[in-house]
């Protein structure tokens, strides 16, 4: 079993930045691929961002040259560094782990950006 505990989301202005980390514990294969979704008010939920064991990001478009994945293997944690931040990124952040044939969730972090 695997359990994921997100924290670092809140309110921020536009142009804002946020910190993301999503702790891991469990039984975590060396494989494992973490990564963020969001899902914004009245939509479904999306991919952000995804770190492969081999610490190779991919991010979706619209958050490219904004946000940051990375992951730390020996404390088990993986971030999201968010940096200046719109409208359009607000909503519920959640940590995601995925290995053999399971995906795990996190409780998720609301993501506010207002002014």
């Amino acid at each position: 079993q695997v359990q994921l505990v997100e924290s670092g989301g809140g309110l921020v202005q536009p142009g804002g930045s946020l910190r993301l980390s999503c702790v891991a514990s469990g039984s975590i294969d060396s494989l494992a691929v973490m990564g963020w979704y969001r899902q914004a008010p009245g939509k479904q939920r999306e991919l952000v961002a995804l770190i492969s064991a081999y610490a190779t990001p991919t991010y979706t478009i619209s958050v490219k040259g904004r946000f940051t994945i990375s992951r730390n293997n020996a404390e088990n944690t993986v971030y999201l560094q968010m940096n200046s931040l719109k409208l359009e990124d607000i909503g519920v952040y959640y940590c995601n782990l995925f290995q053999g044939r399971d995906n795990y969730w996190g409780q998720g972090t609301q993501v506010t950006v207002s002014s």
